[in-house]
């Protein structure tokens, strides 16, 4: 639709709710066309996130093309189909699917916040595309000058690095095995083996517990070599573009509706390259992750008052230590992080059982979930986003079971260990949407001209978000940030007042932040 642009550009203004079938399909044409949207439905994200809700009749859902909306998968950037007339997005039926969405979620007894949380969706959808367009602001003479440092000049296609084969010689001489390549986990093994190290894999964190003096060495290639494949020059040739770093973030990627990534390692790129971030001249990077994220969440959703009150101020652990809960902070994160991730034994699992006696409503909520787990049944989120069931019902089915019946109950086990942690990371999630949806229009509010001109955001990481802006507006993004956390607790929280702590940071590269 050639005219497209023009047509969302006129009546912008209006605030209309854009209904479509992808954000990722109809937005960056957009954004290049220099039109920004300020709310939609993204009704693929949106059917997906129903269907699983223990809330919402999933029959009210079904109808004329509902199968292909069960399969619609999101759009990747770059694909060759992505506007073929015989694509099955070309002939899917946006408004009936709107009307099947907003009669279900009518209908179910937790509307509002249902309704809070499809919105919250379909803003970060928005957000992600945004943070596609405008990428991060990445200088690859620094990251080329780093690789070089750390690797060796830039090698042909297929080869090693020299610094990186230096370093593999030093592995192959302190294993005596001089044809070894430390890229092939069987020949590593082997190696490993024949020096005496009975190892069932050749993982870092197994190899540091090993006391051979190949294993330093050993431990520095893996470093290197994971550097040199997934952020090295290939990845600097595939995903930056016009000094941008532009990933492409998928939303709900995970099922507790945490974004990942389908390209670029947006969600993982490491210490070593961040220098290479660097804003714009006259401009500055304001960086701000959320303290303690998914322990805030517990207390909140819980309405757990005495963890609320812990979780006044900046450290949580150490209000735990001040209300008397236990003697130490490292006490205090032992036991909240054994209750939402299941610890049952040691040191943890005596810290859960005493907390819970403190804190009942925070440590009952994840007692329930994870029982509700091991039972079978879907857990939600606070604003209703369903777990998956249980893979295999082997009541109905006996052939997927375990063949023993200890096997079973280590399964469902396990599950509940999943559902534990399901309903707080889910919980932590849609906090986190709901503060970059009113931060992405608060900082649309403080600057003029296109998107890019404006403060913007350029990175989203769980709990951590990174903003390109005017060096003369980054105090005011500073108190819009928090501004933003505010109205997300509100908004989750409502009565119970949480509080969610800021660190920000305000400097010229992203690797300074970690130093601030």
């Amino acid at each position: 639709m050639a005219d497209l642009p023009a047509y969302v550009r006129e009546r912008e203004p209006d605030a209309p709710r854009w209904v479509w079938d992808d954000t990722a399909r109809w937005y960056p044409p957009l954004l290049a066309a220099g039109v920004r949207v300020e709310r939609c439905q993204d009704l693929r994200l949106t059917h997906h996130l129903l269907t699983g809700a223990p809330a919402v009749d999933a029959t009210l859902l079904a109808g004329e093309q509902s199968e292909h909306w069960d399969r619609l998968g999101p759009t990747v950037p770059g694909d060759p189909a992505l506007f073929s007339a015989d694509d099955t997005a070309e002939h899917l039926r946006a408004d009936l699917e709107d009307a099947r969405q907003l009669a279900a979620v009518a209908a179910s007894p937790e509307a509002g916040r249902l309704g809070l949380l499809l919105a919250a969706e379909s803003s970060g959808a928005l957000a992600a595309a945004e943070m596609t367009y405008a990428g991060v602001p990445w200088r690859v003479d620094l990251h080329e000058r780093l690789l070089t440092e750390l690797l060796g000049p830039r090698p042909l296609r297929g080869t090693r690095p020299t610094g990186l084969e230096a370093v593999a010689v030093e592995v192959r001489e302190a294993f005596h095995a001089p044809g070894l390549n430390p890229d092939s986990r069987p020949e590593l093994l082997a190696a490993l083996r024949r020096a005496g190290l009975e190892v069932a894999d050749t993982r870092a964190s197994t190899l540091r517990g090993l006391e051979h003096d190949g294993i330093e060495p050993l431990l520095r290639y893996k470093q290197l070599s994971h550097l040199f494949s997934t952020f090295g020059w290939a990845w600097m040739d595939q995903w930056v573009r016009d000094g941008r770093f532009r990933p492409s973030y998928q939303p709900a990627g995970s099922t507790t509706g945490r974004w990942a990534s389908n390209g670029g390692g947006a969600l993982s790129f490491p210490a070593q390259v961040r220098p290479a971030a660097v804003a714009d001249d006259g401009w500055l990077l304001v960086v701000a992750d959320v303290a303690q994220l998914e322990p805030r969440t517990l207390a909140g959703m819980s309405g757990d008052r005495a963890l609320a009150r812990s979780a006044r101020g900046a450290d949580l652990y150490q209000g735990m230590v001040d209300d008397g809960a236990v003697a130490t902070r490292a006490d205090a994160k032992l036991g909240l992080i054994g209750a939402m991730y299941g610890a049952t034994t040691g040191e943890s699992g005596r810290m859960v059982a005493g907390l819970t006696r403190r804190y009942p409503a925070a440590f009952g909520l994840v007692e329930e979930a994870a029982r509700a787990g091991e039972r079978g049944e879907v857990v939600r989120t606070l604003l209703g986003r369903g777990s998956p069931r249980l893979v295999a019902d082997w009541d109905r089915d006996p052939d997927e079971a375990p063949a023993d019946r200890d096997g079973q109950d280590r399964y469902r086990r396990a599950y509940g260990r999943f559902t534990r942690n399901f309903v707080v990371q889910g919980t932590g999630a849609e906090w986190a949407l709901c503060w970059i949806a009113d931060l992405r229009n608060r900082l649309w509010r403080l600057g003029t001209g296109p998107l890019d001109a404006r403060p913007h955001l350029v990175f989203f990481l769980h709990d951590e978000v990174v903003v390109h802006t005017p060096a003369d507006l980054a105090d005011a993004v500073v108190t819009e940030l928090e501004a933003a956390a505010a109205t997300a607790s509100r908004l989750l929280f409502r009565t119970l007042p949480i509080d969610f702590p800021l660190s920000t940071a305000v400097v010229r590269s992203y690797a300074e932040a970690a130093k601030a």
